[in-house]
């Protein structure tokens, strides 16, 4: 399995390839060429191009919930690539908004003729599988307060029942790939453990803790909880994105290499010994 960051919000050399809010990653399977996610924009294509990557062979596109820096890049992909299957939680054309500013999807994308939307988890094949269904709340991220979904013209706060994560069986080993985690990055590893009886082998996510302001006491003490927490299971975190980079730099002490940083031009090689790459990605002039 190869996993390559498409788009992320920092990149390994900016002269070259562009960073924006947003995340896309191209895996390659043995079975499968999947993109999970697909930035913001258009400049997630530009980046495949340098990096070598043919969209056009993607079979499978799975868009982690409903909102822009995860599903913009979506309708110039289908441009490109107009035979590829889509899926996404029906939940997540809804109105969502970050204060008065609406961050959720293109409204033409519920229109794309290989979209197939979902109510419930879905297994996919015996490689691949989408779940949603994360209730829990354990140390649910406060930096979901202010996002919300306009319901019946009144704002109430977002749940993110849209949300979706894909799971990947290959060569004995699970891996799991999220967008932003707002359910809260224990509460996917929960609803994880509950389908499958143990910890993924790898997770590649973001866990919505990025803040502009410095953490209050309160919000210092999650984040280092949530990573003693991560730190006890066998898994190897990948993450970047909304996590930011002060949070990064507050589990990384905890986590050890069971943290992993992401940008673009990084590639992930997994192979059957359960153990990983991590790589810089050559790329095209």
């Amino acid at each position: 399995m190869k996993i390559t960051v498409l788009m992320e919000n920092t990149s390994k050399d900016p002269e070259r390839l562009a960073a924006e809010h947003g995340l896309s990653l191209y895996i390659e399977t043995e079975k499968h060429r999947i993109l999970a996610d697909t930035g913001a924009s258009d400049l997630t294509w530009d980046n495949a191009e340098k990096l070598g990557v043919d969209i056009s062979s993607v079979d499978t596109v799975v868009i982690s919930h409903g909102h822009y820096d995860h599903a913009g890049g979506l309708m110039g992909f289908a441009r490109r690539n107009p035979d590829a299957d889509i899926y996404m939680q029906r939940s997540a054309g809804g109105n969502f908004c970050h204060g008065d500013r609406y961050i959720g999807i293109d409204r033409e994308i519920l229109l794309l003729p290989r979209l197939h939307l979902l109510d419930r988890d879905l297994r996919l094949d015996d490689e691949l599988a989408v779940h949603t269904g994360v209730t829990g709340r354990r140390l649910w991220p406060r930096s979901n307060i202010g996002l919300s979904e306009i319901v019946d013209g009144v704002p109430v706060q977002d749940r993110f029942r849209h949300e979706q994560f894909l799971v990947i069986r290959e060569g004995g080993q699970l891996v799991m790939i999220s967008g932003c985690a707002h359910n809260g990055i224990l509460n996917l590893l929960d609803r994880f453990r509950e389908l499958y009886g143990t910890d993924p082998d790898a997770v590649v996510s973001g866990f919505h803790m990025m803040k502009r302001e410095d953490y209050t006491p309160e919000e210092t003490e999650e984040i280092l909880g949530t990573a003693r927490i991560l730190a006890e299971t066998k898994t190897v975190w990948y993450t970047g994105h909304c996590t930011g980079r002060k949070a990064v730099e507050l589990m990384a002490p905890v986590m050890g290499d069971r943290l992993r940083e992401i940008n673009v031009g990084i590639t992930i090689e997994k192979n059957d010994h359960k153990t990983d790459v991590l790589r810089y990605n050559g790329y095209n002039s």
